[in-house]
């Protein structure tokens, strides 16, 4: 017998096949099972019958095809997390033999609607201290996982840009020089995860930066029926931030981060006492200048830190009890940390 769903098997990327392989397995141990049920009581006296066991057989096959669609429908909502693996070639093809299978891209769509309304969605809180590599790895989480990463700077500008009621309060508070309250951040953020592309989920990062700000996130998040399900904690030890951070240079536009030390640009040059030249240090790709921040020094990282562990224990410490927190060791070479990184997003992964 031969499934309905090999031609589909020869499209798809080797994750998609092994969800299928998964899926023809529950098929056929469907069919043993009607085969030892289906037949009359003579029939499973005399099992060596050929005639009987083929008359069983064909009864279970048949049933058994006629689960195809509502397995198949359930696996195919997992696309959307399989379809960051993919190559556009790869998503193309199988588009279409999922339009061929169903008869319209409707039905897929119907699916993926009712993952984004039933299904948890992936509420992720990213922390850690200046220089401990969030600007690299969340948008790796963000690939991966195919949600946002949403920054409080970023959204507190699009919603001035785009004079919302929420932006609105926030630029006059701006401008006559005040700090904008936790009530208008908490505004922005639930306007911005009601659009489609966070249905299934976000990351936030820079926010919640005190424990109040937690616990009117967690409110915030109960009113829209959701909650925080997992806490990432990148640490790295405050002397190793050091020379991190003073050694760290930046492409304002793009926000391209370079290291005299660990990946300089190519156009760096050094003095005489071996410190890098300003003027030599350019983009790689555009060849602007790159700049350093005001605040990449040892005497302000000292006081960005204190503050950091001040407000940041005590969130973690929140979270603790509801099982999502989980710490990832930063101070170790890339592949390492994401390592740590893709163990500490499973579930239960600590």
């Amino acid at each position: 017998w031969e499934s309905p769903l090999s031609p589909l098997f020869l499209t798809l990327s080797p994750v998609a096949t092994a969800a299928f392989t998964m899926l023809s397995t529950t098929v056929l141990r469907t069919a043993v099972r009607r085969i030892a049920s289906t037949g009359s009581p003579h029939t499973k006296r005399t099992a060596s019958s050929s005639t009987a066991s083929r008359i069983a057989f064909k009864q279970s096959e048949q049933e058994s095809v006629n689960y195809i669609p509502l397995m198949a429908a359930a696996t195919m909502g997992c696309f959307g997390l399989l379809q960051q693996t993919l190559s556009s070639e790869e998503d193309a093809t199988i588009s279409k033999n999922a339009q061929c299978f169903w008869g319209s891209d409707n039905k897929a769509k119907e699916v993926e609607d009712k993952f984004a309304t039933y299904w948890p969605r992936n509420i992720m809180i990213l922390f850690g201290p200046p220089g401990a590599g969030k600007g690299t790895h969340g948008p790796k989480i963000e690939d991966l996982l195919g949600i946002p990463q949403l920054s409080t700077g970023d959204m507190l500008r699009a919603a001035v840009a785009a004079k919302s009621e929420v932006g609105l309060k926030a630029a006059a508070v701006m401008k006559a020089g005040g700090l904008v309250s936790d009530d208008i951040v908490i505004g922005i953020i639930r306007d911005r995860i009601r659009e489609p592309d966070c249905k299934f989920g976000f990351i936030l990062d820079g926010f919640p930066r005190t424990l109040v700000q937690a616990k009117e996130l967690d409110k915030m998040l109960s009113e829209e029926g959701a909650c925080v399900t997992k806490v990432v904690e990148l640490q790295v030890p405050d002397e190793v931030l050091e020379e991190r951070i003073c050694g760290r240079w930046i492409h304002k536009k793009s926000g391209r981060s370079y290291h005299v030390k660990f990946a300089p640009p190519k156009s760096m040059k050094l003095d005489g006492a071996g410190n890098p030249i300003p003027e030599s240090m350019k983009d790689d790709e555009t060849g602007e200048a790159l700049m350093q921040r005001p605040d990449d020094t040892a005497s302000a990282l000292m006081k960005r830190l204190k503050g950091y562990h001040n407000e940041t224990v005590p969130i973690l410490e929140h979270y603790k009890p509801s099982g999502v927190v989980a710490g990832v060791n930063a101070n170790q070479g890339m592949d390492g940390v994401w390592g740590e990184v893709l163990g500490s997003l499973k579930r239960g992964g600590k």
